[in-house]
């Protein structure tokens, strides 16, 4: 793995905002840095799939864990959640089971750092805006990147499934225009597998005669969200949306607050402590000097902490004041300040590519997006 500089195209801007990516820089400085970019070999990209595989894997053994021996407190989800958990994690409903996991990566060693599987972003970025870009400076070359037809694919599996084969799709808007961005691309992706589609804020769900509806009050059979099954547990409607998950197909189901939480990975490091891919984890301190400590429910790189030789040597803000677990430090390479995680995206068990973002220490929201090439 190597990073190099390079001069971005003329126009850059308007070349990603003409494939949807206005969310391009933040203040003043790109976000999508085309400045730089990294190369791999194939085989340490065959090596991030397998690991992606593994974890898979493992994560399905994690989650008959932890419904067997009822351990549901350690991820803090709620006693009156339990159940509907259960029954969708067991009846399977339709759900694309698509997610993003970080890794630290040294150039050897692969150390997953956590999954997003839930509300995952950077999907554009990953996916169709740097193969363009490849596409236009290294057209002879190959990048780790399926993750459109992968999507598309998946899309098409599920559609006959789905009532009236139509999917509302609700972001939360928040002011940098990101949950729009990933969510009105993953509409695109199933209006091109057939499905009729419709895009509206989360905020302007309605409830009418126990059912949920848009602003022109047709009812919502099928919801794809870019929105927190916790955030929306703890809503004012919270408990209708487990009475409705009877018939309502949620995109993804409440099993994903199983997956899509900080807490899966001291259950992992219990589970699988010889995985060469799973770093040591606990719900309590660590016997070890170098550890990073993360709110069992944070988001965006928000209020961790991280630990050298015992002493704190960086640390971010954020208002998540949840329970904390406890992770061992992994090695991630410095280029110039930049700290690359590697984002390996997965469909189904099926690893479909990556993406790159690059920050200090800890990565934020507004870490900067690099492209790869395979060489």
């Amino acid at each position: 793995m190597q990073r190099h500089s390079i001069v971005p195209r003329k126009n850059w801007q308007e070349k990603v905002q003409e494939y949807g990516l206005v969310w391009h820089t933040i203040d003043k400085q790109p976000y999508w840095n085309e400045a730089a970019y990294y190369s791999f070999e194939l085989s340490q990209i065959n090596q991030i799939e397998r690991a992606s595989s593994k974890i898979y894997e493992m994560l399905l053994e994690a989650g008959e864990y932890i419904i067997k021996n009822h351990q549901f407190s350690k991820l803090l989800i709620p006693e009156w959640a339990i159940e509907t958990i259960i029954n969708t994690w067991n009846d399977e409903p339709p759900c694309l089971n698509y997610g993003r996991f970080d890794f630290a990566f040294d150039g050897n060693q692969l150390k997953l750092l956590e999954f997003n599987c839930e509300t995952p972003t950077s999907l554009l970025e990953a996916s169709i805006i740097q193969w363009f870009w490849k596409e236009e400076l290294f057209p002879q070359k190959d990048q780790f990147n399926s993750i459109h037809e992968t999507l598309l694919s998946k899309w098409r599996d599920i559609k006959p499934l789905l009532p009236n084969q139509n999917v509302h799709f609700a972001y939360f808007d928040e002011p940098s225009g990101e949950d729009v961005i990933n969510t009105a691309y993953m509409l695109d992706i199933a209006k091109d597998a057939g499905i009729e589609t419709k895009l509206l804020k989360i905020d302007d769900i309605g409830w009418l005669n126990g059912q949920f509806i848009d602003l022109e009050n047709n009812p919502i059979n099928s919801l794809y969200k870019l929105y927190p099954w916790e955030w929306m547990l703890n809503e004012e409607f919270g408990k209708n949306i487990l009475k409705l998950e009877n018939y309502t197909i949620f995109i993804e189901p409440i099993w994903k607050m199983i997956w899509n939480n900080k807490a899966i990975l001291p259950i992992l490091s219990d589970l699988f402590p010889d995985s060469p891919y799973i770093l040591k984890s606990a719900f309590s301190p660590l016997n070890c000097s170098n550890y990073v400590k993360k709110p069992i429910l944070a988001r965006e790189g928000a209020n961790i902490e991280i630990y050298k030789n015992n002493m704190r040597i960086a640390k971010s803000n954020g208002p998540y004041h949840s329970n904390c677990i406890y992770q061992e430090l992994a090695d991630i390479p410095e280029f110039d300040g930049n700290y690359p995680i590697i984002g390996a995206w997965i469909v189904d068990g099926q690893p479909c590519g990556m993406g790159i973002r690059e920050d200090g220490m800890i990565t934020s929201n507004s870490a900067r997006f690099v492209p790869h090439i395979i060489v």
